[in-house]
C-alpha cells in the first residue's frame, strides 16, 4: 500500500509499520475509519501496534493463523486516559458500552479486589 499522509494526518507511516519486519500493508478502508474516529474523538491516540506481518512473532504463534493485524484491519491504541486513571484509582470493575463506561469498586466475597473488564 502507498501511505497517504494527507488522508491520515493524525497517524504516521512509521507507527503503523510492522515493528519486526518494517512491512506496511494497512487497509485503506481501515485507515479512513481510524482517521474518522480520531477526528471525532478530538484527542491524540497513541498506536502501540499497527500492521503485523504474518511473519511477526505474535502472528506466527496464533493457533488459528495470522489475525486482523496481519490483514491490515487492526491496530492497538493505548488505553484511554479515563480507563487508565480508573484503574489507578482502584476501580476493580470496568464495563465498556456503546454509550457509557461502568465503574465499580466491588470486591470478592473474601474482600479481595476483583479486577475485571467487560463489554456490553
Amino acid at each position: 500500500m502507498e501511505w497517504q499522509a494527507d488522508k491520515w494526518p493524525d497517524f504516521t507511516e512509521s507507527e503503523m509499520r510492522c515493528r519486526e519486519t518494517g512491512e506496511l500493508e494497512m487497509s485503506t478502508h481501515f485507515m479512513n475509519r481510524l482517521q474518522g474516529l480520531r477526528r471525532d474523538f478530538n484527542q491524540a491516540m497513541v498506536v502501540t501496534s499497527g500492521y503485523r506481518s504474518p511473519n511477526h512473532s505474535i502472528e506466527k504463534n496464533k493457533a488459528n493463523g495470522p489475525g486482523s493485524h496481519a490483514q491490515g484491519h487492526a491496530c492497538d491504541i493505548k488505553w484511554h486516559r479515563l480507563v487508565e486513571l480508573a484503574i489507578k484509582m482502584g476501580f476493580s470493575g470496568i464495563g465498556v458500552s456503546k454509550n457509557f463506561i461502568h465503574l465499580d469498586d466491588m470486591k470478592t466475597r473474601d474482600h479481595a479486589p476483583r479486577p475485571s473488564m467487560w463489554t456490553y
